[in-house]
């Protein structure tokens, strides 16, 4: 298997999947425009910041897999990486207590005016009196948009300094990330214009889609207290610049922003952004989850995912489809032979019916076998009593 690292990976990540067998190249050089150029021959591609556009999946010849050595894949053509059949997978949760201590140093900072003593320091400027006008962060109340798992290590660390921690309930949320936000005293709002008026710090960590884009505005950031601090360290798209600048002229409201719209993709140049300059603005250069230890996390991850795809299993994955296409599932369980499954999928071609996803496991002694098949349409009667009859099948069901 060969894999190419369009960004930078540790050492130790690269060794162990060479001891494992693969031949993996690092070009942490390439870009969006150069990719299409080096990717042709490669099984599997790792990316970070590279985008990855159709161009590039067009231009490949054997890739299977396209991994995101973090969590967010908007960089990726992940629609085009679906019409070729290209898996998209993504490293979730690694990165996150990373991301979670910035967001809870970018409260400080603002707070305590950090970055603005500093340069006044170094300029040569002692003004005790105006930097000893911070409120403190104890007991004051923080709202949180996006409970995954960058949501729940701020919580747990705004929670430890004394903060009340406002939230959204989501009735997907599973039992164990429940059970943790009750223990933290998580308090459920019912709606997102009461949690931002109740909050005197708003932090977002949200995925970059459709429906989250300038998802702060004029609206979003009136509902604001008129002196409350927003944190973004999650995606620049989330945020209408022009809306949250006028917000800042206008109003006490304060930022610490991490990301931001249209911010070079390169890891130095130049970025001239009005908000970025904005005295009212503490800022970092997208550099959440940029620490050692979540680095080492991510590649971690991203090694287990590769490995994992190495033997057939599919982890994290993006854009396969959720929800099968099929309206039925066929049960089959079945002697552990050559061409009894061959003799069931005939039947479902003769039939008509197209597989949407399908497993099979073999039992104990590798004497018997149970295959399980999502299919395009309706299982009939006629169906599964071909099915049936197929010499090897134990029996057939659907459900």
């Amino acid at each position: 298997m060969k894999i190419l690292f369009a960004d930078g990976i540790s050492e130790s990540a690269l060794t162990r999947l060479r001891e494992g067998g693969a031949e993996c190249d690092l070009n942490a050089s390439l870009t969006a425009d150069t990719l299409p150029e080096h990717i042709a021959g490669y099984d599997v591609l790792v990316v970070r910041s590279t985008r990855v556009t159709a161009a590039a999946i067009d231009a490949s010849t054997s890739l299977g897999l396209i991994v995101r050595a973090g969590a967010g894949t908007n960089t990726i053509d992940c629609e085009r990486a679906a019409e070729r059949g290209v898996l998209v997978c993504n490293v979730p949760g690694r990165n996150a207590i990373a991301v979670a201590e910035l967001a809870l140093g970018l409260m400080f900072a603002i707070d305590r005016q950090i970055a603005s003593a500093t340069a006044d320091l170094r300029a040569g400027v002692w003004n005790k009196k105006l930097y000893s006008k911070g409120s403190g962060i104890y007991g004051s109340n923080l709202g949180i948009v996006g409970m995954g798992a960058i949501g729940l290590e701020v919580a747990k660390r705004g929670a430890a300094c004394g903060m009340s921690i406002f939230a959204l309930d989501n009735p997907n949320r599973d039992a164990g990330t429940r059970q943790q936000l009750k223990a933290l005293n998580v308090e459920y709002k019912p709606d997102l214009k009461t949690l931002l008026a109740d909050s005197d710090i708003v932090t977002l960590h949200v995925p970059s889609k459709p429906e989250t884009a300038k998802m702060v505005n004029a609206d979003f950031l009136s509902s604001m207290k008129p002196d409350a601090i927003l944190i973004n360290t999650s995606r620049g798209e989330v945020v209408d610049e022009a809306a949250l600048l006028n917000a800042l002229n206008n109003t006490d409201l304060r930022a610490g922003l991490d990301v931001f719209d249209n911010e070079p993709t390169t890891p130095t140049g130049e970025f001239q952004s009005e908000l970025a300059a904005h005295l009212k603005v503490t800022g970092t250069h997208h550099i959440g989850a940029s620490t050692k230890q979540a680095q080492e996390a991510v590649a971690d991850g991203t090694v287990e995912l590769i490995q994992a795809y190495a033997q057939g299993t599919v982890m994290h994955c993006v854009n396969l489809q959720q929800t099968p296409a099929g309206v039925d599932t066929l049960i089959v369980r079945h002697d552990d032979r050559v061409g009894v499954l061959a003799e069931v999928l005939h039947q479902l071609r003769s039939h008509g019916l197209y597989i949407a996803n399908m497993s099979n496991r073999v039992f104990t002694g590798s004497v018997a076998g149970i295959v399980t098949i999502e299919l395009s349409g309706e299982v009939s009667e006629s169906l599964l009593g071909d099915v049936s009859k197929v010499d090897g099948v134990i029996q057939a069901s659907v459900r």
